[in-house]
């Protein structure tokens, strides 16, 4: 790695005029970054992450306002360009950018051979063959079967991590000295982030690039980063290598981070840090220090004067007027813990569902005079949920857990099989008597909240659906709710996109449980959520299951959230339960290896460790194009002969159900 500086930033200034004030996105931010060099830019969101790459790579609004002492680049001042300039001789030629979501950022309407040729064609002036070659090239460099075929294709024909790879590939068409990565991997699996992840390591150190790498992701920065930068607020309050940052963090803002995030803390308390209230409105003059507010250790001082610089070392700063040294973590006490937090009850073994060898197939077309083709979305899928616990349905995407849920919920009916609720048939049961037993928290709350509703009826609607109670019973049980879950009587008028999302969230948890349902569906809940947000809901879903006795499927791809929250674990792929047992069992000592790669793909936090190679061969499989024998057996990395020929039945090793013929030697079993 060179010590020569390859961008040097210097007090860079984003605001942005709107009707009533200006919007200061960035205040002052300095950076720096080294040839080769990969530096991570933290924070939640709002807290100008994106806005600062935006304005590096000049794609800012028409009416934003960008200042700097100077953004050098390799000896020039990206200041002084022009537009004219900045397009055909830095954006796209010598800076790439992967934006955050690849399906909205790839044109639906041209080929990936099209725009991928775009790339080179407008800013090298080569020839269409060159550009194509060049195109196959990086395909098959960023691991897409079958490159040539790929150029033909439509965006919405390859999955998110095809997409994703694609977007890579884009990037990286003209050798770029500097790639900035925005959220390459918030909507990917666990083990495509991982492949990314992996992939962007090598590419870099092959192609000798500097990268920023924007995420929310702890875990991601501190195996992918060298360097990480803390935002907040607009500003940079922390600075320095990735180990000091992460082992030893001096803000309190990141010191608050890093107890958000599950597994962080030693020890088996339930219960994770918070960091309370918002990131502030970015408008006008910001008095003092911006984290004071939220921060368990304000002064007077910092809520009037400027917080000074703090230099630990040469590349090592933070900003903040604690005169105590906090090293270590956050000093402030623990938020309350009610002794069921730190003593969860353990579920009692009455099942309050069970699915019992249900099956579904549904039949797609494809094009307007085609054939229906089956597609089998859930294979002879058995499963016990008991009462009180959280059974965690992890997998990945397209492997049929919405499916299941739906299935679960009454709202799509099995093939074959049955779905059994406290001791009753699902389709037996009335729909209003079903709604009232089990109800579903979304994944998106902005989506699935009426925006022409206010809270206080969104909340409240259920019960006058059913007709529950008086109307001023109905309002009394709407604010005891709303004082459940955590929002204030005051947003009881207010709409969706007058909240933020944490609050949203709240508000669709409130709505869920107003029926005071048995079991509680919850689909990625904190998926769409800042660490700090994720954290506080999180400890909100398990203070409700203590005191409402409630039961969870808790569907998610983040395993730190699976560790956290859930006492059974079940692992889903293609259409059928793969291993299913206690959480500790199948996380720690997982059986069928594609737990194993799922386990592996998990990044904790873990500075100067590399991403680990899943070792899974290829992508995850058409569900239409279901391989003979054992599903998995196309990726599995240890698959023999009889894996290729015969679907493994169930076996218990201990408390574990699994189905693979090579979990566990038997001697019933044929020999691989």
């Amino acid at each position: 790695m060179s010590t020569h500086s390859l961008l040097d930033i210097r007090n860079l200034s984003v605001e942005i005029p709107t009707e009533s004030s200006t919007l200061k996105a960035v205040r002052g931010v300095s950076l720096d970054l080294k040839r080769g060099e990969t530096l991570g830019i933290v924070g939640e969101s709002g807290s100008g992450k994106s806005m600062t790459a935006l304005a590096m790579m000049s794609l800012l609004p028409p009416s934003a306002r960008r200042t700097a002492a100077c953004i050098n680049f390799d000896g020039d001042d990206l200041m002084r360009a022009s537009e004219r300039d900045f397009a055909m001789q830095v954006r796209g030629q010598r800076i790439g950018m992967i934006f955050q979501e690849p399906m909205t950022s790839l044109n639906p309407v041209y080929t990936i051979g099209r725009q991928l040729k775009e790339a080179m064609t407008l800013h090298r002036k080569v020839s269409e063959a060159t550009a194509e070659a060049r195109a196959i090239f990086l395909l098959e460099k960023v691991g897409l079967p079958d490159p040539a075929s790929r150029l033909k294709q439509y965006p919405h024909e390859l999955s998110g991590g095809q997409r994703q790879r694609v977007m890579i590939a884009m990037a990286l068409m003209n050798e770029p000295e500097l790639l900035i990565a925005d959220e390459p991997t918030t909507a990917l699996d666990v083990t495509i982030q991982a492949q990314i992840l992996r992939l962007l390591r090598d590419l870099q150190q092959e192609l000798g690039m500097s990268m920023i790498l924007i995420t929310h992701d702890l875990g991601v920065v501190s195996r992918a980063a060298d360097k990480i930068a803390v935002m907040y607020a607009g500003d940079i309050v922390e600075t320095g290598s990735t180990r000091e940052v992460l082992l030893d963090p001096r803000h309190p803002y990141t010191q608050g981070l890093l107890e958000c995030v599950p597994g962080y803390r030693n020890g088996s308390l339930k219960r994770l840090g918070s960091i309370p209230g918002i990131v502030p409105a970015m408008t006008g003059t910001i008095q003092g220090c911006a984290f004071a507010s939220r921060c368990s250790r304000a002064v007077e001082a910092c809520r009037t004067t400027t917080p000074p610089s703090k230099e630990v070392s040469a590349e090592r700063m933070y900003v903040c007027h604690d005169p105590h040294e906090t090293a270590g973590g956050l000093k402030a006490a623990p938020a309350a813990m009610s002794q069921a937090a730190i003593d969860p009850v353990k579920p009692v073994s009455t099942s309050v569902l069970t699915v019992d060898s249900v099956s579904c197939t549904f039949f797609v077309r494809r094009g307007l005079f085609g054939k229906r083709k089956p597609l089998r979305a859930m294979n002879n899928i058995s499963l016990e949920v008991r009462k009180g616990e959280v059974l965690a349905l992890v997998g990945e995407s397209g492997c049929g857990k919405t499916t299941l849920t739906r299935t679960i919920m009454g709202l799509q009916q099995p093939d074959s099989g049955s779905v059994i609720l406290n001791g009753q048939r699902i389709e037996t049961l009335p729909a209003m008597q079903r709604a009232r037993m089990i109800q579903p928290i979304f994944q998106d709350p902005y989506s699935s909240l009426n925006p022409r509703k206010t809270i206080g009826e969104i909340i409240g609607k259920p019960l006058a659906v059913h007709k529950l109670g008086s109307r001023q019973e109905q309002l009394a049980k709407t604010y005891s709710m709303m004082e459940l879950v955590g929002l204030p009587r005051r947003v009881f008028n207010s709409y969706p996109n007058q909240l933020s999302g944490g609050q949203r969230q709240r508000a669709a948890i409130g709505r869920a449980l107003i029926m005071r349902p048995e079991v509680v569906i919850c689909d990625e809940p904190t998926s769409a959520l800042d660490v700090s947000v994720q954290a506080q809901i999180l400890n909100l879903l398990l203070d409700l299951r203590d005191e409402l006795d409630l039961t969870y499927l808790f569907v998610t791809h983040n395993l730190s959230v699976v560790q956290h929250m859930a006492d059974r674990v079940a692992v889903m792929y293609l259409g059928d339960i793969v291993e299913c047992g206690d959480r500790d069992e199948v996380m720690l000592n997982p059986r069928h290896p594609y737990t194993r790669a799922l386990m592996d793909s998990a990044l904790s936090i873990a500075p100067g460790e590399i991403v680990p190679d899943l070792g899974l061969a290829g992508d995850f499989p058409n569900p239409m194009n279901r391989p003979s024998g054992c599903p998995f057996h196309p990726r599995c990395p240890i698959a023999g002969p009889v894996c290729r020929e015969q679907v493994p039945g169930p076996e218990m090793i201990g408390t574990t159900l699994v189905k693979c013929w090579k979990a566990q030697p038997s001697s019933d079993r044929p020999t691989p």
